[in-house]
């Protein structure tokens, strides 16, 4: 359960880093690329943030996820620069790739399709009794 000082300093997270990644990405010159945070979760002691960006295009996710890896402690110092005033320490950021629009588009084209996986069970995974 998250309490409600993790989740403020999540949203302030999100909000800044999402301006941080799309700016960066508008420097760069890649044109088309749009980069939002999706959600951020932070540990209970605020040390460390778990950060799920969503991109698209979906071909250039990887490559450009691996570039924002590289360049976390720029893009920690840049947070930090933004949040002094509410923020004694900035969190250590890992950062995540959010498929969770790529899983529901799945979902809603077999729905489309003639695959329903409501009338042919074999459509599902097996899953495993515990």
């Amino acid at each position: 359960m998250e309490t409600q000082r993790q989740k403020k300093i999540a949203r302030v997270i999100q909000q800044d880093l999402a301006d941080i990644l799309q700016r960066a990405v508008t420097e760069a010159g890649a044109q088309g690329i749009i980069v939002s945070v999706s959600k951020v979760y932070v540990t209970v002691d605020l040390s460390m943030a778990k950060v799920y960006v969503s991109i698209f295009p979906n071909d250039r996710a990887q490559p450009l996820l691996s570039e924002i890896k590289k360049t976390e402690p720029q893009i920690k110092h840049q947070l930090a620069q933004r949040t002094k005033h509410q923020l004694r320490r900035v969190p250590e950021l890992t950062f995540f790739l959010d498929d969770s629009l790529d899983y529901i588009d799945s979902i809603e084209e077999s729905l489309k399709g003639g695959e329903n996986p409501i009338e042919n069970r074999d459509l599902l995974p097996k899953r495993k009794k515990s």
